[in-house]
């Protein structure tokens, strides 16, 4: 009599079949979790390389700015007249063929003159804080022609661009002399012969940014990413003090 095959043999039982997929399932869990974490990671880091170019951004233009303060001095302008002697007298600080370099300096914000686009005109340029007041957290940029007006007080209404956002540093700006001592004392502006005095006396400038944004977390830390980014530029133009001598050309 012939016997069927595998008369003997055994399937798996339903309680096997159900470990089997609760092992499969927390292992997949697993691996669901790490490429979550893995996918909040890169994230995150590419918010934290958004923020650098950003940061670096900024920088690059302030840094060409700078480069650019003073410029076109008065000497440039009239190298016989008294337009320079002394270089704060009004009405000669007001006249837009020439940049007095540097206008106002603060924590969080500072103001020149300058030939900012190359092409023998001068600018007046804003670097601030919420200069618009629609942005607590971000540092803005005006840039508009200088008109034949008090550099501090008479220019055209500033024309505000976004430079960086979620900006929590302060102060973002640090200023030292030439022998590298830090002015603390601050602001300080042309309207005064003391403080056109220490602005005179600036050669270099600090910028420091500390980015955090809000809205992402870090994955490890559970905290709100943040960036930060530093850079100095010395003055290299030949602005003017309240004495007529120069402030950079040293």
């Amino acid at each position: 009599m012939n016997r069927q095959a595998g008369h003997g043999q055994k399937g798996f039982s339903l309680i096997e079949m159900m470990v089997v997929v609760l092992i499969l399932g927390i292992i997949s869990a697993g691996i669901f979790v790490q490429l979550d974490m893995a996918q909040q990671r890169a994230f995150s880091e590419q918010v934290k390389l958004d923020n650098f170019q950003e940061a670096r951004d900024f920088v690059d233009q302030f840094f060409r700015d700078v480069n650019q303060i003073g410029y076109p001095n008065s000497r440039m302008v009239d190298t016989a007249s008294v337009l320079w002697s002394p270089v704060l007298a009004v009405p000669l600080i007001n006249d837009n063929r020439m940049a007095i370099g540097l206008v106002k300096i603060a924590d969080n914000e500072i103001r020149f003159e300058g030939d900012m686009n190359g092409d023998g005109a001068v600018q007046s340029v804003i670097y601030m804080t919420n200069g618009s007041g629609s942005c607590t957290l971000c540092l803005q940029r005006s840039q508009v022609d200088k008109i034949t007006n008090d550099p501090l007080t008479g220019q055209s209404s500033p024309n505000w661009g976004t430079e960086v956002n979620d900006v929590l540093s302060s102060p973002i700006f640090s200023y030292f002399k030439a022998d590298g001592t830090q002015v603390t004392t601050l602001p300080q502006d042309i309207s005064t012969a003391g403080g056109a005095q220490i602005i005179a006396s600036i050669k270099t400038i600090q910028v420091s940014l500390l980015i955090r944004n809000p809205a992402v977390l870090d994955p490890k830390t559970k905290q709100p990413i943040e960036t930060t980014f530093e850079g100095e530029v010395s003055l290299n133009n030949c602005s003017m003090a309240a004495s007529g001598a120069v402030m950079s050309c040293r």
